[in-house]
């Protein structure tokens, strides 16, 4: 068996802001495998300053790995730990490489394009302009369920836009989901809440900064608005460890990026946990180009969650990977009558 590294960097087709800066472009690296004539091609994900494996040394990781390849996909995986967005990776190639397909990792109705799942309309920071013209912009579309990123413009402002939101679509007509990315201060999250729960959000994501664990669980006993974790679940790689987070916060939701928190396995043990507490979840992407996107939601499929899910990030670049994937009516669909064209991988980095 042969395995290489690609780095690929995706181009935003407009800067998309977050309250931890404007993302213009984003690296993403590919490991490809070839044996026996068959090939596999898996994602790692990499998230500049928030994926845990953001360090120096993550392309000699990469390297290491595919010098490394025969150890097989469990040593591998476990050797990895550190590194998320990497066993990630191994785990979509190996999948890949033993499938009939190597794009339809999990056959599905969905890979067969006679189903489809629900997502949100991601809205990105702006200005109060901005984000109201993505917003009509997705209702259109057919989206029923928004979520919009907060904290970067005036709060008042970003209330101002919620008001509009919800002066035209009833809670039973448009579902609102907020992303604070730990904008709030803990001294200042409470109230800030109190204001956003006037407009029936479903949740808000992680309203305060990661590692505040007590923090964190006084916000989800008192919070008017149900509270997800997202940033908070980053690092956390030891079962008893996931066990105590979410029994001392005790959230409403969690929120699962398999290239952040270990791939399918890493995923599937919070699943499992959160299962066995009454916490509810739902899977999103971490701006994956179309190879892992689709990965994720062939994987989130099978699942069979009914929440809307937070996989619309394919239409985000320039030059993404042609795929089968293709957003209708606020749902994300697979046409497996389109095909894939990844020769612009290899010849990005040639």
């Amino acid at each position: 068996m042969k395995a290489t590294h690609h780095k690929y960097i995706l181009e935003f087709k407009q800067p998309s802001g977050t309250s931890r800066g404007v993302l213009r472009t984003k690296e993403t690296w590919y490991i490809m495998l070839h044996k026996e004539g068959r090939m596999g091609i898996g994602e790692c994900g990499i998230l500049r300053t928030l994926s845990i494996d953001d360090r120096p040394d993550y392309e000699a990781m990469l390297q290491w790995t595919c010098a490394n390849i025969h150890l097989g996909v469990t040593k591998l995986w476990e050797a990895l730990m550190a590194f998320p967005s990497i066993q990630f990776g191994v785990e979509m190639a190996f999948q890949s490489l033993e499938s009939t397909n190597p794009y339809v990792l999990f056959p599905s109705s969905f890979t067969k394009g006679k189903s489809a799942i629900k997502i949100n309309g991601l809205i990105w920071m702006g200005t109060a302009e901005i984000m109201k013209d993505q917003i009509h912009q997705k209702l259109a579309k057919g989206f029923s369920c928004i979520k919009m990123k907060i904290g970067a413009i005036n709060f008042e402002e970003e209330l101002s836009l919620l008001s509009h939101i919800r002066s035209q679509f009833p809670e039973d007509q448009v579902t609102l989901r907020v992303d604070a990315n730990g904008a709030f201060a803990p001294h200042e999250a409470l109230d800030k809440l109190k204001k956003l729960s006037a407009f029936d959000l479903h949740s808000i994501e992680q309203p305060i900064t990661q590692g505040q664990q007590d923090s964190m669980a006084k916000l989800c006993a008192e919070t008017p608005v149900p509270i997800a974790l997202d940033e908070d679940l980053i690092g956390v790689f030891n079962r008893n460890e996931k066990i105590e987070l979410l029994q001392k916060i005790q959230p409403q939701y969690i929120i699962l990026k398999p290239s952040l928190i270990g791939g399918f396995r890493g995923t599937q043990e919070w699943i499992d946990l959160a299962d066995s507490l009454g916490i509810q979840w739902w899977i999103t992407s971490a701006l994956e180009s179309n190879i892992g996107l689709s990965a994720i939601a062939q994987y989130t499929y099978m699942l069979q969650n009914e929440l809307p899910q937070g996989l619309g990030t394919g239409s985000l670049y320039t030059n993404n990977i042609e795929s089968p994937l293709h957003v209708k009516n606020g749902a994300l669909h697979y046409s497996p009558s389109t095909a894939w064209n990844i020769d612009v991988i290899t010849k990005q980095t040639q």
